[in-house]
This record gives structure tokens, C-alpha cells and sequence, in this order.
């Protein structure tokens, strides 16, 4: 269960070494049990675990490699370069459900960026025990923030001084560092059989943990507070010393925990208190010690002679002790279990099911029960007739070392076999790509429908449905092609492919219902075909136009609620068989996929009819002056509808213009209708040449009757073009920018009223200040300047900067230059794959007066 160290080779020289100890110094920080650090690849979508401490490396195999583009906290880490703190698992499970479906157990985590002067390279991530209180968490997480700035800055350095800092290679599964192991400790007791009384020292009840107040002095209660699991048997034991026959070697002892302690006894002095006519038996006085080892010979020792098999493995999955009972039941001599890993040793438990619960034992403060069969001697847990042993293992964890007892059990039903998904020989394809599956284990297979379920649920177009499908279902199944054929008209067209060779499946793009073809069949009938080969697939379908592999192919009915949708083709590279939970899988998700898309498509004609909505509430014609040049820009944001609450606006106020920018709350079509009556409301107080604060507490009244249960804010400016002398009223927003003549770019202070929509007695003051010609005026909503895990100042900063790189206008170019400044200033939330709100951009600038003007 190790992953192997030998490939950091390929890394630069000294990386291994320095990732190693940021994971450690991290785990140490936020006090985690795990943790590591993902740093970029050679594939600028992926992102690669470079270091895994304190868990085994191919258990979490499914998480060795993540595209950044995934809805997962390290994606989101890398991406947005904010740090990312789940509390527990309640938290985990709200804000990314598919880590919490893959990964379904009692855990906290946080995941820091690492990045340079310049540079992001990657996460550091620790997994932790789960808080009530994320603010708990928080002194942890500043820690680990420097420990991430130190791994940054040593990692700046030695990129500066060599190839490209990334990691390309398996990771290097380490152990968490140390805790301190407790030294022996040893508590002294005696019990006098005729008083019937137990005394002890302190040392003992600090052993086992309770106040002396709280002890009764009874031998069962003694027992009880050793070994609450086998308090008779002890009990026996204290009787029979009594009777003067004490166990002939220390007795080993288990904690609930799964810790052994050794309890010995003999006898002392007889009981004055015993009466001379008792037998001598009754005058002896029974002393003893029980001794809490820790790890190491005494402990073995003690373990040694438990009639119960118990082995140990430490965090990396190294088996570090067998017993022989244990080493019986397994069915391997200890020479060949020891420093091994478990699932190397024990290939029959590199199983699903068996993986989901030494996962669960890796993450869970409490002991993991479960059922295993160990196969006959033929190697078979599934042999004809019988099969092999049942066993039940008990998985206590610890900080460093888990220890696994193991008992026969009875040969009943085995109900826990789960048989892998994914069967696959070695990827085949071209030198150097890379094998879309590779990585991916039975438990992936099983764990990813859900994941993909859940994924599926979030996707809105039908473009993103399909990018989930390949993104999820190909990797669990191997399968290395896509197309997605949606019905329209008794037609199917072509709405989705990838890995297909360039124009090959062009000739069946529009095919009607009529043709026979798996892709239509599959849909005409409900039935999913599936061919193991394409000579299979040739002769079912003679003539069918075949590419170049020699795969298997998938064909799988869209069908959503008894309505067809479409086809879902799944291609591989070489040929393979389906299983019979393969098939039932891969049809129901197709039923899943089918449902996705026609909400997807119920999806994309409402955001057509919201799109019309708000092109028709924006304005399609700025009110311009001789004097004035304007540029606007409006981006809506991506959640949801497309559409949203902000807006911008040039009117005509009396001789002059006022220029107009806001954002109501939120969006979607209540935002869009909201700031249509805004708007409105707006320009008709600007054409009734309404000073600022009467347009402002106008418009916030309004809203108030209104009464739309949403607020908005709003910055309003009305411009003379002949004096450049501007009056300013602002409600709630964002502080303009204003961009000297000389370059010089400042973020205005101006005074302001609270947003609209709050508080009908709310007053707004009016700020004068002057434009000169050449100088730039900046309106915008915090769309543009804010970013989750970010502070808002330090977007207007960027923006200002921005602003003060893109140089005044060309008179002689008019608003094309103003226009190519909007663009500087949209373009990174242009290009954004992402925009959590919407955007809205005014700038204005005054013309130099010509001779002929004058």
C-alpha cells in the first residue's frame, strides 16, 4: 500500500526533498493525520500529488491527479489562489459533494496555495479530525499559511536556478511525522480478599484513566477499568491468585481502543484480617501491576500471546507486526507479511469494498469492523461450492499505527463481495499520452457513478453535461472516446464529441430514425448494444463505416422520463468484454445523462428568453454629446440564467449628461426585472433635470413600494460637458476611479447613503468635482473588482492599475480608443471560464475643445 519513491528522478533535484518537508511541518501545524502537497504538471490541466503523508498511496489512487477545472477544494485552491477550510464532514458535504461522495467519512481539511513572487505551483493540503467550530481551525490554518509561503518561496528559488518546477511522476508516500510515543507507565494495586477491598497508587489511576473518588474498591470494578471487553476473565484470574493459583506468565490485556496492556499477579502476605480457623487459601493477599507498553518489543510481546490473530500496519500500509494466530488465519507465514505492504501481501483485499473500509480506518478516531474472505488454498475466494474463510477484521486506529485483530467467523453468506468494475490490460495507446484511465482502481469505478450523479446535478447546458460526462465516465470505464447525439425533428445531430479521428463521424451527423445504425437502434428500442470489438460490431452491421482501432464500442438509449433525448456512444482502444454490472451500470447512467440534457435543454431556452430580456432592458444607444465620448460594457455573469441586475446608462439631464451605473442584488430574471424599472425610474428622473440626491432618494423610494425584496446600489453623475464640472451621488457602490490627464490614477473618496431599497428616509450628499478633457472617468460594479477569498480593495487597486496602463484617448481616434480601454479593463473577466456576478463597465472622458467647436 506504499506508492513508489524511485520516480522522483524526474524531478528537479532537491524538490523531493523540500515537498517532503512542507508536508510534514504542515501536518504538524494544523495538527492533521495526513496531508501533502499537489504541485502542476507538464499537462497545464492537471494538477499531480507529488507527496502523500501519513496514508497509503494506492488506496487513494482516484486522487492521485486533478484537472483544475474540477468543483474540488484543491482545484478551487489552485485556480482562485484563495485558501480553502472545511470544518467537517456536514461542511465537506454542502460546498463539494462529489469530494464528499468519493471520500464519505468524518474529516476536516484545509488547502493552502503554494505560490511564488509571481508563480502558483500548486496546493498544500492537510486532512485533520473534524471541529464544531471552524474558527478552531483557523490559528492552524495561518500556520500552515506560512509553512506555504516558505515551500513558495524555496520553490521560486530553485526554479530560478533550473528547469520548470513540476511534478510528472508517482507520489512519494511518506510517514506523517512523529507524535512522541508515551513512555512505560506501570500502576500497583492489592486486593485483600477477606475486606474485600482494592487499593492503588496514582500512577495506576492516571493508567486508566479515572479519579480514585470515582472507584468503589471493588475487584469488579477493577476489572471493569482494565479491560472493560473480558472483565470476567480478569475477575476469574484475581480468584483463582487469591486461591493460590496465579497465572503462570502475564496475562495480555486489550483496551477499547485496541491497545494491549500486561497485568501480572502473585501473592503477598496473608490478610491480618483473615480469621485463624481460615484456610490458608483466604489468608493470602493478592498484589499485581498492569503495565501499559507503547508500541515496540513489550507490546509484541504481549500480542504474542493473545489467542486472537492481531496484526499492525503504520500509515503508509506497511504491515509492522503479525502474531501467530494472525499469520494463521491470513493464511501467509509472518516472515512473508512483515514490511510489506497490506494489500501486497494480502492482494485478496485489494477490493472495493474492503478499500472503502481501511479508507474509513485511515480517517475514523473509532475501530472499523467488517467481514472478509480469505481464499481457499487454490487462491480463490470465490472457488465453486464453498469458497475461502471467513474472517472478521477490527481496526483500532492510531496516531502512527493501526492494529487489526482478526477473528474466525462461521461460514454464512458472504454479503460484502463486490467484484471491480474495471478489468483492464495495460494502456496500449501512443508514446507519451497519457492513459486516460491510468490510476483509476476497482473502488474508483464504484465510487465515481455517484460522483458523476452528483456532477451531472450542477451541470446547466448542455455543453457542461457533456464535459461531465467525459470528465467522469470515461475515466471510470477506460473508455477513451465520446459522442453525444441529441434527437430533433426524427433527426439525431451531432452535439458532442472527443477522441474520435477529425471528420469521421460527420457522415452521421443529422441521420434520421429510419437508418439502421447502432447509435439510432440503441434509441429506437430502449436498448443499450454493447460489442466487444469491432469485428463484433462489423458483422451486426455490415458496411458500417469502422475507424482505425480495433475497440470496443458502447451504444446507450437517452432516454429522460419515457422521452428520447439522444445516444451516448462510449469508444476504447482495444478490445474488451462488459460484465454484467458494467452494463447495468452504464445504462443507468445513461438514464441519468438523458435527464440532464433535457434540462439542459429546458435550461437553454429559458436562458434564451432571459437573454432577451436584458438586451431589451439595456440600452442599445448611449446619449452622446459634442464634447463627450462614453464606452460601456456589460458581462453577465455565468451561474444561473446569464442574465443580472446590472446596468449602465448615459441620459441627457437639462444641458447636460448624467452618467449612470448600478447593481441590484443578485441575478438571474428577478435581478433583470428589478433593474429595468430601476433604470427606467432613473431616466426619467434625469430628464426632469433632478439634482443627483432627488434622482437618488427618488429612485430609492421607489424600490421600496416596489417592494421586490432585493436592494440595489447605485453611483450617479451629472456631467456639464462645457465646464467638466460633475456633481456625484452615491448609494451603497463602489468608489469611481478617475484618471488624471499626466497619467495619474487615483480611486476618489467621495461620500455616500446607504444602498437603495433600505431605508426610505435615507439621505444621499452630492460631492462636486471636475473632469478635465483628457481625463478619464471609471463607473463599475464589484463584479469587476471582486474576487472570492480576496479583499475588494485589492481589485480596485488592480483596476486602477490597469486603468493607469491604458493611457489616455486619441482625440483623433475618439471613442475607439476609450473602446480599447474597456476592453483592457474587461479582459481578464472576459476570458474568465467563471464569473460568480455580473459586470458592468461606464467610462467617460471630455474631448479637447477644437478651433472650430469654439
Amino acid at each position: 500500500m506504499t506508492g513508489s519513491t524511485e520516480r522522483a528522478g524526474q524531478a528537479p533535484e532537491g524538490l523531493a526533498t523540500l515537498l517532503t518537508d512542507a508536508s510534514t511541518d504542515a501536518i504538524r501545524a494544523a495538527r492533521g493525520f495526513a496531508g501533502g502537497v499537489y504541485l502542476r504538471s507538464s499537462n497545464p490541466s492537471l494538477l499531480k500529488l507529488a507527496v502523500l503523508a501519513g496514508l497509503p498511496g494506492p488506496l487513494f489512487r482516484p486522487w492521485w491527479r486533478m484537472h483544475r477545472d474540477r468543483p474540488f477544494p484543491v482545484a478551487d485552491a489552485h485556480r482562485l489562489g484563495t485558501e480553502v477550510l472545511l470544518a467537517d464532514a456536514t461542511e465537506t458535504m454542502r460546498r463539494y459533494p462529489q469530494l464528499a461522495a468519493g471520500l464519505p467519512f468524518q474529516f476536516g481539511s484545509v488547502y493552502v496555495p503554494v505560490v511564488g513572487a509571481s508563480r502558483s505551483y500548486g496546493v498544500l493540503t492537510v486532512l485533520c479530525p473534524p471541529v464544531a467550530d471552524a474558527t478552531e481551525v483557523l490559528p492552524d490554518r495561518d500556520r500552515m499559511t506560512a509553512v506555504a509561503a516558505g515551500l513558495g518561496a524555496a520553490l521560486d528559488k530553485l526554479e530560478d536556478n533550473g528547469p520548470a518546477v513540476v511534478w510528472d511522476a508517482e507520489p512519494l508516500c511518506v510517514r506523517p511525522p512523529a507524535v512522541g510515543s508515551p513512555a512505560e507507565r506501570i500502576g500497583r494495586f492489592a486486593w485483600d480478599p477477606v475486606a474485600d477491598t482494592v487499593t492503588a497508587d496514582e500512577a495506576l489511576w492516571a493508567l486508566l484513566g479515572i479519579a480514585p473518588e470515582d472507584f468503589d474498591g471493588t475487584p469488579e470494578a477493577l476489572a471493569g477499568a482494565v479491560c472493560p471487553d473480558d472483565a470476567a476473565a480478569l475477575l476469574a484470574a484475581l480468584h483463582d491468585t487469591a486461591a493460590g493459583h496465579p497465572p503462570p506468565h502475564p496475562l495480555p490485556v486489550r483496551v477499547s481502543d485496541g491497545g494491549l496492556r500486561l497485568m501480572e499477579l502473585w501473592t503477598t502476605d496473608a490478610s491480618p484480617d483473615a480469621p485463624p480457623v481460615a484456610p490458608p487459601s483466604a489468608r493470602l493477599r493478592v498484589s499485581g501491576v498492569v503495565v501499559d507498553p507503547g508500541p515496540g518489543p513489550a507490546a509484541d510481546r504481549a500480542a504474542d500471546l493473545l489467542p486472537e490473530g492481531v496484526f499492525a500496519f503504520d500509515r503508509r500500509g506497511l504491515v509492522t507486526y503479525v502474531n501467530p494466530r494472525a499469520a494463521e488465519l491470513l493464511g501467509r507465514p509472518a516472515a512473508e507479511l512483515l514490511s510489506r505492504p497490506l494489500l501486497g501481501a494480502l492482494p485478496w483485499l485489494d477490493r472495493p469494498t474492503y478499500e472503502d473500509h481501511l479508507r474509513g480506518a485511515m480517517f475514523s478516531p473509532e475501530p472499523v469492523h467488517f467481514q472478509v474472505r480469505r481464499p481457499d488454498q487454490d487462491g480463490d475466494p470465490h472457488s465453486a461450492g464453498h469458497g475461502g474463510d471467513l474472517l472478521t477484521l477490527s481496526v483500532y486506529p492510531g496516531p502512527e499505527t493501526l492494529t487489526c485483530k482478526v477473528v474466525p467467523m462461521g461460514r454464512v453468506a458472504d454479503t460484502t463481495d463486490a467484484s471491480p468494475l474495471d478489468a483492464r490490460t495495460p494502456w496500449p495507446g501512443p508514446a507519451g499520452e497519457e492513459d486516460p484511465a491510468a490510476g483509476v482502481t476497482a473502488s474508483a469505478s464504484l465510487y465515481r457513478p455517484i460522483v458523476l450523479a452528483i456532477a451531472l446535478s450542477e451541470a446547466m447546458t448542455a455543453r457542461q453535461v457533456s464535459e461531465v460526462v467525459m470528465r467522469e465516465l470515461l475515466p471510470a470505464f477506460g473508455g477513451r472516446r465520446l459522442a453525444i447525439y441529441l434527437l430533433q425533428d426524427r433527426h439525431l445531430y451531432l452535439a458532442w464529441e472527443t477522441g474520435f479521428p477529425q471528420g469521421f463521424l460527420a457522415p452521421f451527423d443529422g441521420v434520421g430514425l429510419d437508418v439502421r445504425l447502432p447509435g439510432v437502434e440503441t434509441l429506437t428500442s430502449g436498448r443499450p448494444l454493447f460489442f466487444e470489438s469491432m469485428n463484433q460490431l462489423a458483422a451486426a452491421y455490415p458496411g458500417i463505416a469502422l475507424d482505425a482501432t480495433e475497440g470496443a464500442r458502447a451504444f446507450l438509449p437517452l432516454i429522460a422520463s419515457g422521452r428520447p433525448v439522444g445516444s451516448c456512444i462510449l469508444g476504447f482502444d482495444r478490445p474488451r468484454d462488459f460484465s454484467t454490472e458494467e452494463c447495468t451500470v452504464l445504462t443507468a447512467l445513461a438514464g441519468l445523462i438523458a435527464q440532464a440534457l433535457e434540462r439542459a435543454r429546458r435550461y437553454d431556452t429559458e436562458a434564451a428568453l432571459a437573454r432577451g430580456l436584458q438586451e431589451a432592458l439595456l440600452p442599445h444607444r448611449l446619449s452622446a454629446h459634442p464634447r463627450v465620448e462614453t464606452a460601456g460594457r456589460y458581462l453577465p455573469g455565468t451561474l444561473g440564467l446569464d442574465v443580472g441586475g446590472d446596468w449602465y446608462d448615459v441620459v441627457e439631464a437639462g444641458k447636460g449628461l448624467a452618467l449612470v451605473i448600478g447593481d441590484v442584488q443578485g441575478h438571474g430574471v428577478q435581478a433583470a426585472a428589478t433593474m429595468g424599472q430601476l433604470r427606467s425610474a432613473v431616466r426619467a428622473f434625469a430628464l426632469g433635470d433632478h439634482t443627483p440626491d432627488e434622482v437618488m432618494s427618488g429612485t430609492n423610494r421607489l424600490l421600496i413600494d416596489l417592494d421586490p425584496g432585493q436592494f440595489a446600489s447605485c453611483c450617479y453623475v451629472r456631467l456639464d460637458p462645457l465646464t467638466g464640472i460633475a456633481h456625484v451621488a452615491r448609494a451603497g457602490h463602489p468608489q469611481p476611479l478617475l484618471r488624471h490627464p499626466d497619467g495619474r490614477t487615483e480611486v476618489l473618496d467621495l461620500p455616500g447613503g446607504v444602498v437603495l431599497g433600505v431605508d426610505p428616509q435615507a439621505r444621499y450628499p452630492v460631492t462636486e468635482l471636475r473632469l478635465e478633457p483628457e481625463a478619464v472617468l471609471a463607473l463599475y460594479t464589484d463584479g469587476l473588482v471582486e474576487q472570492p477569498g480576496s479583499d475588494i480593495d485589492d481589485g480596485i487597486e488592480a483596476l486602477r492599475a490597469t486603468l493607469a496602463r491604458a493611457g489616455t484617448p486619441d482625440t483623433r481616434a475618439g471613442s475607439r480608443s476609450l473602446s480599447t480601454a474597456a476592453n483592457l479593463l474587461t479582459q481578464e473577466a472576459r476570458q474568465a471560464t467563471e464569473r460568480p456576478d455580473d459586470i458592468a463597465l461606464l467610462l467617460t472622458t471630455l474631448r479637447i475643445e477644437s478651433r472650430a467647436q469654439r
